[in-house]
């Protein structure tokens, strides 16, 4: 059953294991102004606390994907060198995704989406430029519909690069491509995305979402909630560390996998020829 909860600028739908947050200004090509950042925060933080949820599917109203942030809103901020719209807002009760212990180098525009513990999809579903760029990027994986383009302008604007996207870009496709994109603020359609590792997958525009979602189902049937947490920590964190660092980490954390339930019944599961059952994951 499909469930909802009200915000006013995003749409937040639960189906089975999968929550469906969409970016709800389609008029607006679903810009991001301080009200939308804030509601997407509350969002996802609120999903990780939810047991039921397995991941998220992110995807925009309409048309497209993200067209950045409001330009608007932009204009009253070319006089404040001080401002800053896309920090922690006021607009929703502060809950913050990643819970307590959440590292601060995800506490920044939107690289809030790396710390949420549960897998993050991004269903590109037309542009994703400017802002909606980063957004993009910081999903933990991109399907895109045969029609999406990435595009960015900060150079064309007088900006510089921002919003991670010097960081995340690089890292996903390769430091010369990215600073071709960034520079000449061509767009990368959707066969390019694919090509160079922006995108998972390319996917008709009508079945989307529905792919988006089928993933998060597959995750939730055959992964251990806890095991998709963990890698995706350090899949991150590993990302600005040395591999001594990582590997001690990692040493770590499989020592305490052997004691959990979860592997418990995932060997269980293996040996007898049967699907997981694991247990739910309570997160604070």
């Amino acid at each position: 059953m499909t469930t909802a909860t009200t915000y006013t600028e995003i749409r937040y739908e639960v189906d089975g294991p999968v929550l469906l947050i969409t970016l709800d200004r389609p008029e607006r090509l679903n810009a991001i102004g301080e009200n939308m950042i804030s509601e997407l925060r509350h969002a996802v933080a609120t999903a990780e606390r939810d047991p039921a949820i397995t991941g998220i599917v992110l995807t925009g109203a309409g048309r497209g994907f993200c067209a950045g942030a409001d330009m608007d809103g932009l204009k009253d901020l070319a006089a404040d060198e001080n401002a800053d719209p896309f920090t922690r807002s006021g607009a929703q009760p502060d809950l913050q995704p990643g819970g307590p212990d959440h590292s601060p180098h995800f506490d920044k525009s939107v690289t809030f989406l790396m710390a949420v513990r549960k897998p993050v999809i991004g269903a590109i579903n037309g542009p994703a430029a400017g802002m909606g760029l980063s957004v993009a990027a910081a999903c933990d994986i991109r399907i895109a519909a045969q029609d999406a383009f990435f595009v960015n302008a900060f150079a064309q604007r007088g900006l510089s690069g921002e919003h991670a996207t010097t960081w995340l870009l690089p890292r996903l496709m390769g430091h010369g491509r990215a600073l071709d994109m960034m520079w000449t603020g061509r767009r990368v359609g959707a066969d390019e995305a694919l090509a160079v590792g922006l995108v998972n997958q390319i996917v008709p525009k009508d079945q989307l979402v529905e792919t988006a979602k089928d993933y998060v189902r597959t995750l939730a049937t055959t992964a251990s909630p806890r095991s998709l947490m963990h890698i995706k920590q350090q899949t991150y964190l590993d990302l600005m560390r040395s591999l001594g660092d990582a590997m001690d980490d990692g040493e770590d954390r499989i020592r305490e996998s052997l004691s959990w339930t979860d592997f418990a019944e995932g060997v269980a599961a293996f040996q007898e020829r049967r699907p997981p059952n694991f247990p739910d994951l309570t997160l604070t």
